[in-house]
């Protein structure tokens, strides 16, 4: 293994590469650190070491950061992170599948995806503005006292932020964005990977030391005073675990449902082409990590909704009402609600379906077998093609959504059964495990590439 390390940086181009990529990334952090000038960092760490209940808003917050390489609890001026770019990237995406124009677009080839770029560029560039407005918004109603004084007018004891910093903020919020853009787009240029991934992925890993220094030092502080839970055997299921979840997490990333197909004979002078045997490769998460994020982030809106009714009926002193609201907030929070669990693993299924629906379209794919003069054995060309893909993506698509169901509620068992927290136990799934595994595995591919090219052996070869 040591052996096949030394040959990654013995490519010059290769390990150019890989040194542009740690360079970016290196810069991408140091602007993750970066507060707003409006905002007062001491009181925002004074409230995260406080915890307790944080509401709807910071556990939606937490959830988005997590797939957006963003801070948003800290408000940074990469605080958004690449969430635009996604949202807007998503929105096209969408409109490609129904809107004729856009659909014809895509199928010019290079010419095509380049005015598509340039179009979610033009539409991050908007969604920033409406994104960095709504998100400072929410987090000073939620909590004001998070900003500085000195940019401030106070009334009846309350912080109020001057419109010009209000609007100078969110500009630096957009420029932040763009500029991850950019560098997203400088790794997919000179760099090794797919950038955007590669910078949600670094977000996510940078989050792992933090997690386990907090885990450690609570079992430290637990076990001097007497509290011997999480114990040294918690820590080793934990470990088992872990290693078992990835496993699992790779098998099925890489999980394929292989359709034989034939292509037909043809004759050209004296030579004979066609008739070999190949394979169409179907993969069983089709979907990939877009279902989790979709139902995660879709209920978390009932309960925002319903914390946000429950505290208006507790100040007008409505007591009835104010529990009504309280216990419909319980039933959508995160942890060990059952309405929760079920709510999520089925807009899990409904989003893997709707997904796998949008971006695989078994009619093209059979007219495109049919115009290579390939075809599957004991089905005619055309529409009998295309029904029998549809019928075989629906069926593994169902393992696919259970698979991700059962990922995205592993943290919540782990963290209900074996008392840690969940900063700890997101790492044992959920949305921030399968982005982690699928960049990593993207990534080693593209080295292999290069390795193989220059006949060394690749890193997955034994």
């Amino acid at each position: 293994m040591w052996e096949k390390f030394r040959a990654i940086f013995t490519i010059p181009e290769l390990r150019m590469k890989i040194l542009f990529t740690l360079l970016l990334l290196a810069v991408f952090r140091v602007g993750y650190q970066i507060p707003l000038p409006i905002v007062d960092e001491v009181a925002i760490l004074e409230k995260m070491r406080a915890g307790g209940d944080r509401g709807g808003f910071f556990e939606m917050m937490e959830t988005v950061s997590t797939f957006s390489a963003a801070d948003l609890k800290k408000i940074t001026i990469f605080g958004m992170g690449i969430m635009p770019y996604i949202s807007a990237s998503i929105i096209l995406q969408l409109l490609s599948s129904v809107w004729k124009p856009l659909e014809e677009l895509r199928k010019e080839g290079e010419t095509g995806r380049k005015k598509i770029n340039e179009y979610t560029r033009y539409l991050t560039l908007l969604m920033c503005f409406f994104q960095g407005a709504a998100f400072l918004s929410s987090s000073i109603a939620n909590d004001n006292s998070i900003l500085n004084i000195e940019f401030c007018w106070v009334e009846d004891g309350i912080r109020h932020l001057h419109w010009p910093w209000y609007i100078t903020s969110v500009i630096m919020m957009t420029c932040g964005t763009m500029f991850v853009m950019w560098i997203g787009e400088q790794i997919d240029e000179f760099g090794i990977g797919n950038g955007i991934s590669i910078l949600i992925m670094a977000g996510i890993l940078a989050q792992m030391p933090g997690a386990m220094q907090d885990f450690l030092i609570n079992k430290m502080k637990k076990t001097l005073t007497g509290f011997q839970e999480p114990g040294v055997e918690t820590l080793i299921v934990l470990i088992v675990l872990f290693i078992t979840v990835v496993a699992c997490v790779v098998f099925i990333t890489l999980g394929q449902r292989q359709i034989p197909t034939q292509s037909a004979k043809h004759v050209r002078g004296r030579r004979v082409y066609g008739g070999s045997r190949q394979y169409l490769p179907l993969k069983l998460n089709q979907s990939g990590v877009m279902p989790i994020i979709f139902a995660s982030s879709l209920l978390l809106l009932p309960a925002m909704l319903f914390g946000a009714i429950a505290t208006q009926f507790d100040n007008s002193q409505s007591r009835w009402w104010a529990g009504i609201f309280h216990s419909l907030n319980d039933l959508f929070t995160r942890g060990d609600s059952f309405v929760y669990n079920v709510s999520y693993v089925a807009l899990i299924f409904f989003f893997s379906y709707f997904w796998t629906a949008i971006t695989f379209n078994p009619k093209e794919m059979a007219e495109n077998l049919k115009d290579f003069g390939t075809f599957i054995p004991g089905y005619r060309p055309g529409k009998r093609t295309a029904d029998y893909l549809e019928k075989v993506m629906m069926r593994i698509t169902y393992v696919g959504a259970a698979f991700l169901s059962v990922v995205a509620i592993v943290p919540t068992i782990i963290s209900s059964l074996l008392q840690v927290e969940p900063a700890v136990a997101s790492f044992y799934g959920g949305t921030g495990l399968l982005i982690a595994v699928s960049v990593a595995f993207d990534l080693i591919q593209k080295i292999d590439s290069h390795l193989v090219m220059r006949d060394y052996r690749g890193l997955l070869e034994a």
